[in-house]
């Protein structure tokens, strides 16, 4: 069984016939069933297809009448059963065709094969055919469009001459999609250049409907649910960051991860990079759809994205407006004027992002209550207001916003999940968030006036991320951490930031924390209670003058990073954790970064209990004069940079694990160890760049 998946008018049917037409010779019956989706639709579809398959099979002369399905399945399995079949299920798109037409695969004799074509992957996986038979077949690349366009535009009898810009706005229209380049192939064939011009112009405001009605099959076989989501994302979102689009898509009561799968498996969207896709003629289908709610009037339509629409509607006094979602990002800063009550008669309003607009009207505006996410940078806040009563907001970025402290404007706020107030330069500080119970994220990075975090925020259950990066003046923050979910920690950057705060009970939740360029002294021995930490750095804290050895009992930790800690003349013993129960020391660790530190001996690394899997290790610029020999039964080191090292007098025997050691710069090298030929190191999978000068060593790992 093989599956042919792809997008409407992508070229499944004609690649399944070609194949038919080379291969069904060698069966002893073969059908090619077309059309299958259409067909099963008849009160006698799925019958009438049985029927077909046994006529086309056993010839007209051993036709049997199928009364239904079931007996349909007899009859197939009983007469077919032994026959080597080549059989073809063009366009499926529902189980119960294929286990009448098919089974399980089982009803035909050996040698026999089932090929469907289908824009359901999930059908294709649900029925049973392994992944490596589900072939997708996709667009055609430049040339194969070039000469699929040229076969149906281009008459062979005679020379016409199109301009070639004009050829590579209908191929980039098209976008290989094999249904489109014949379809407009067709249309201008023997026609000229103004001809090409005018149709060029109305496909970017008007889809054909010959390709739009081929692909809006896939459309309208969705969900209520699903088709929103895909006309959110045709409209809005294509190019968008999909994880960043799921949380705007979930907070207007979607379920966007299965949302989103289905159109992946339907071929309508894809997911590249990170980036949410759709195919230009897809996106102008899911955009007529929207503009098909009424094509005359704005206000009638579920969803705004033009400039202009937007303004109509937003100056209109009409009593009622359908809108749903109104999205705006201009390539450049545009001019709107929003009156005070330009939201209030759009009662459906759930989602409000703006872009790159500023509002020329002075007076407030009044937000509806039923919005759950507001997203406009650079707004002034002091123009924001709901209505009274409960909110359901869930989303809110104010980024380069001129918000100050928000305390009263946020009772009522619930629902509030994610806030958002990077470089809002008037913020200095924050409010009580205890009236949001249900907030995840708060970003306040680059809020360079910001000095005081509230102690709501170390005891809020929910919070999973608080990120203060670049919060040059913080300097107040809470005494102690409860934030029992809290995963991301970032308080980089905060040059006089000097206190981390105590962690009285153990949080599961925190598995990144950057203090980087911070002004700590030191952490608090209960450093520990950070269980499921996994990465820390503490770049750039020229102040820390110490570590607790508390920091052994963080078993989870992978990335240490402690880099130009330039205060920092002594990494804490492992034996001074005063841990009886403890048999190693920070075993997970994979990266220890002590670049740039005041280190004359790192104890640590001669006890093989201490980070027992450390697989890179950095060590430039200290003042160490040698390394512990303990160092080559570190058997999972890979990477070793001691670069200058300037009192580093002999590098030990290695271990056989390691990949590449730096030690450039070391001045006062004079022992390699068992390093002393470039004999020794091509034995070892090593290369030497410069030997002969002994303050500029590099090995790195090279194929011989």
């Amino acid at each position: 069984m093989v599956g042919l998946w792809g997008q409407g008018g992508m070229g499944k049917t004609t690649l399944a016939k070609a194949l038919y037409n080379v291969v069904f010779r060698q069966f002893e019956g073969s059908s090619f069933l077309a059309n299958v989706r259409e067909t099963s639709k008849g009160c006698r579809g799925l019958v009438t297809l049985q029927e077909i398959l046994l006529k086309v099979i056993l010839l007209p002369k051993q036709r049997l009448i199928v009364s239904n399905v079931d007996r349909g399945i007899n009859l197939i399995q009983h007469r077919l059963g032994r026959k080597k079949v080549l059989l073809i299920l063009d366009d499926v798109d529902d189980l119960r065709q294929v286990n009448a037409l098919a089974g399980e695969g089982m009803w035909f004799g050996n040698g026999s094969r089932i090929i469907f074509t289908t824009r359901d992957k999930h059908l294709l996986t649900c029925y049973g055919i392994d992944e490596d038979h589900v072939y997708e077949v996709k667009a055609l690349d430049a040339d194969e469009a070039y000469e699929l366009l040229s076969k149906h535009a281009f008459p062979t009898h005679q020379k016409l001459e199109i301009r070639t810009d004009l050829v590579d706005s209908i191929l980039n229209h098209a976008k290989g999609l094999p249904l489109a380049l014949e379809v407009l192939g067709s249309f201008l064939y023997g026609r000229r250049e103004h001809v090409w011009e005018s149709t060029i112009n109305q496909l970017s405001r008007i889809p054909n409907k010959t390709i739009n009605d081929v692909l809006k099959i896939s459309y309208d076989g969705l969900e209520e649910n699903k088709k929103e989501i895909f006309l959110h994302i045709a409209c809005f979102f294509r190019e968008w960051d999909s994880k960043y689009i799921k949380k705007v898509l979930d907070s207007c009561d979607f379920e966007a991860t299965i949302g989103f799968e289905i159109l992946i498996e339907r071929s309508l969207i894809s997911i590249e990079r990170g980036l949410l896709q759709v195919h230009d003629l897809i996106q102008l289908m899911g955009m007529d759809i929207v503009n098909q709610e009424c094509r005359n009037d704005p206000g009638r339509r579920s969803r705004l994205w033009l400039y202009d629409d937007i303004l109509d509607v937003l100056s209109s006094v009409m009593g009622d407006c359908s809108v749903k979602a109104i999205v705006l990002k201009p390539s450049e800063l545009k001019e709107i004027c929003i009156g005070p009550n330009a939201f209030t008669k759009m009662k459906r309003l759930r989602l409000l992002i703006l872009h790159n607009v500023y509002n020329s009207f002075q007076g407030r505006i009044c937000l509806p209550n039923e919005l759950r996410w507001f997203e406009w940078p650079g707004c002034a806040s002091r123009i924001l207001e709901f209505s009274s009563g409960p909110k359901k907001l869930i989303g809110l970025d104010m980024r380069e916003s001129s918000i100050t402290v928000v305390a009263r404007q946020f009772k009522g706020f619930q629902n509030l999940k994610y806030i958002n107030f990077s470089y809002c330069q008037s913020l200095t500080h924050l409010p009580d968030f205890s009236c949001t119970p249900n907030l995840e994220n708060l970003h306040l990075q680059f809020c360079k006036n910001l000095v005081e975090v509230h102690d709501s925020i170390a005891y809020h259950d929910k919070l999973q991320v608080l990120n203060l990066l670049g919060c040059s003046k913080l300097c107040a923050f809470p005494k102690v951490l409860k934030s029992k979910n809290l995963r991301d920690l970032v308080i980089a950057d905060c040059t006089i930031f000097e206190r981390f705060p105590d962690i009285p009970h153990k949080l599961e939740g925190l598995k990144e924390l950057s203090l980087r360029e911070t002004a700590i002294k030191e952490l608090p021995a209960s450093i520990e209670n950070l269980v499921s930490l996994e990465s820390m750095n503490l770049g750039q804290c020229k102040s820390l003058e110490s570590l607790p050895s508390s920091i052994y009992k963080l078993q989870n930790i992978k990335s240490l990073k402690v880099w130009d800690c330039t205060n920092l003349i002594e990494f804490p013993k492992y034996e001074d954790s005063a841990n009886p129960c403890m048999e190693t020391g920070l075993s997970n660790l994979h990266s220890l970064d002590l670049a740039g530190c005041n280190l004359s001996k790192v104890e640590s690394l001669e006890n093989l209990s201490c980070f027992p899997f450390l697989r890179k290790l950095y060590l430039t610029g200290n003042n160490i004069t040698s390394l512990p020999t303990s160092i080559n039964r570190r058997d999972h080191l890979s990477d070793l940079v001691i670069a200058n090292c300037h009192q580093l007098q002999e590098i030990p025997k290695l271990p056989p694990s390691l990949n590449l050691i730096w030690a450039e710069g070391c001045k006062s090298l004079k022992n390699y160890g068992d390093l002393t030929s470039v004999r020794d190191f091509v034995h070892r999978g090593l290369t030497v760049a410069d030997i002969s000068a002994l303050d500029q060593v590099r090995f790195s790992l090279s194929p011989l």
